[in-house]
């Protein structure tokens, strides 16, 4: 039983989980965006997102500790000379998990894993949602609405004198 246990081991020995998700990490930092199960993919977002943060402070004991992780020269370089600069304004959440459906040979969960900051089509700003055209033209359903809300109180002082003029007589 896994009563209390944080981590998803992911079927792997503890040398095996720790040599892949470095691999992950290191592929994650160098492309920008990783396709992978979304057990892995929650995994490494756990595992890349301190390492991240840790790149806001450009140390020598801050590159020490992150390449003791990747063991890959290029992506530390890398994350600390382009990605540290992106994301320096950035409290967290530093990466977004996208599900992309399932894998057709063994029913898995597939999911993108992805630097937020990296995604031009998230980045941009939404544009104005333009009115559908329909087949039925709406102008003159606005104007009978528009008349017949403006109707009665135009013509509520007119009643009120008809009513009230043949009760005086």
């Amino acid at each position: 039983m896994r009563h209390g246990c944080k981590v998803n081991h992911l079927s792997r020995t503890h040398a095996h989980r720790v040599a892949m998700l470095s691999n992950m990490a290191t592929s994650l930092i160098m492309h920008k965006r990783i396709e992978t199960t979304l057990a892995k993919a929650k995994a490494l977002r756990v595992y890349v997102e301190p390492l991240i943060n840790r790149s806001k402070e450009d140390s020598t004991n801050n590159r020490r500790i992150v390449f003791s992780y990747l063991h890959s020269k290029e992506a530390v370089n890398e994350l600390f000379r382009e990605i540290s600069q992106k994301i320096v304004n950035r409290p967290g959440g530093y990466t977004r998990i996208l599900k992309t459906g399932i894998r057709h040979g063994d029913n898995s969960e597939m999911a993108i894993i992805e630097l937020v900051d990296y995604n031009e089509n998230m980045l941009k700003e939404p544009k104005a949602k333009k009115a559908k055209s329909t087949r039925r033209s709406r102008s003159k359903k606005a104007e009978t609405v528009a008349e017949v809300a403006e109707a009665p109180v135009a013509e509520a002082p007119a009643a009120e004198a008809a009513t009230e003029a043949p009760a005086a007589e």
